[in-house]
């Protein structure tokens, strides 16, 4: 049986100058509230229009963030009862996953400031790191 909760609607904070569509960051930002664990299994969020007024956009832009989390298996969307997280035991260990990577990026991230490197350098590093894997570069 789903609850409703108390929902903070300025849990979420879009930035309309941040050139990616509001609709992302708001994906994002249910992502990242599911991952950390401030939205849990069961939580119901806010009506399309009632976060649409409160963030001060579209009804439409949260209409399709909502779609594709629910497309994404994140979120449940059920007619006249709204949207509910909906996490499958799949995005559980998705989960779990990313925050054990949260951790070990913070502890490198760490060592890596105490070894005397700035935020720019190591910033640089996982851009190259992504762009260009070492593997790839090796078999060259």
């Amino acid at each position: 049986m789903y609850t409703p909760v108390q929902f903070n609607p300025m849990l979420f904070k879009l930035n309309p100058s941040a050139g990616q569509p509001l609709y992302l960051q708001l994906m994002q930002q249910i992502r990242h509230a599911v991952e950390k664990g401030a939205l849990q299994q069961g939580d119901q969020l806010p009506g399309i229009r009632t976060l649409a007024e409160e963030l001060v956009i579209s009804p439409t832009t949260v209409a399709k963030a909502y779609s594709e989390l629910e497309h994404e298996g994140l979120l449940e969307l059920r007619q006249g009862s709204g949207a509910y997280i909906s996490v499958k035991r799949r995005g559980l260990s998705q989960m779990q996953r990313v925050h054990e990577a949260s951790k070990q990026v913070r502890q490198l991230i760490s060592e890596l400031r105490e070894v005397g490197l700035t935020e720019d350098a190591i910033r640089r590093i996982f851009e190259a790191e992504l762009l260009y894997p070492a593997e790839v570069l090796s078999k060259q």
